[in-house]
């Protein structure tokens, strides 16, 4: 098993996209890339901490690749918005790749590259290819936020389109279970 890091705006609509992806095993919303241990998610919300919204993913690289994962990671957000993902606003919503080795620094670099010199965007991607170094859950309440139907309207309007848009383009990974 491997494990992959990344912060793309909201953590409970990144958790929701990658819970359905065939070969991952778990999803963890958290936080990563800031200065703080043990930050509060009312610490993150200040944008003081340097944290982002993330999601911790353990998936097995016989089913799907980290190549894979980072295309899913690609097609559900805005990698050209800085510090932005729709209405959620500031540097706890950025884009990020957390690598954890050298490999996934390469892969990633390489991904984002090829994206932009693709035209894909409009814009230069802002995607941060940054080192892993440690990952800090969010809390039970933050788990499982989708299907906990907690907020019915913002999963409504926010989530479903990037589980759509999932399943509409990445039907082969996506979790017979979830199709």
């Amino acid at each position: 098993m491997e494990q992959a890091t990344f912060a793309n705006g909201c953590f409970w609509c990144t958790e929701s996209i990658f819970k359905r992806v065939k070969g991952v095993s778990s999803v963890e919303s958290g936080f990563s890339g800031g200065k703080i241990e043990n930050p509060t998610y009312q610490q993150v919300a200040t944008g003081t901490t340097g944290h982002a919204e993330s999601v911790h993913i353990t998936f097995d690289p016989k089913v799907i690749s980290y190549d894979k994962i980072l295309d899913i990671f690609f097609a559900t957000h805005d990698p050209t918005t800085l510090n932005q993902q729709g209405y959620d606003i500031g540097d706890e919503y950025r884009s990020a790749i957390f690598y954890h080795n050298d490999e996934q620094k390469k892969i990633a670099e390489n991904k984002i590259a090829e994206l932009d010199k693709s035209g894909k965007y409009p814009n230069p991607i802002v995607t941060q290819v940054a080192p892993y170094t440690g990952f800090y859950s969010a809390g039970p309440e933050h788990q499982n936020f989708y299907e906990s139907g907690k907020r019915p309207d913002y999963c409504q309007l926010i989530i479903d389109p990037k589980i759509q848009k999932l399943l509409k383009t990445f039907t082969k990974e996506v979790k017979e279970e979830y199709k």
